[in-house]
């Protein structure tokens, strides 16, 4: 399979300014993390799955999730 390199941003949502966390446990199906990324000409925003101390963060392509790592990013949009 080909790894595909994405531009990507920081880009907070509210409660991530104030630190605060999307869940109080910390884990969840579809946490929002501070990046996005551009896919299909489209910003996306990285979400995580995290149980157990273990994760795998991905982006929505309609209904499907596109699941991306580090080696995913590329050059860093300000």
């Amino acid at each position: 399979m080909e790894t595909i390199i994405l531009k990507w941003k920081y880009d907070y949502l509210w409660w991530q300014k104030e630190g605060l966390m999307f869940t109080a446990s910390g884990y969840g199906p579809k946490i929002p993390t501070t990046r996005k990324v551009l896919y299909k000409n489209r910003w996306r925003r990285v979400y995580c799955s995290i149980f157990s101390n273990s994760g795998v963060c991905f982006i929505r392509n309609g209904q499907e999730d596109m699941y991306i790592s580090e080696s995913n990013f590329g050059e860093q949009v300000r």
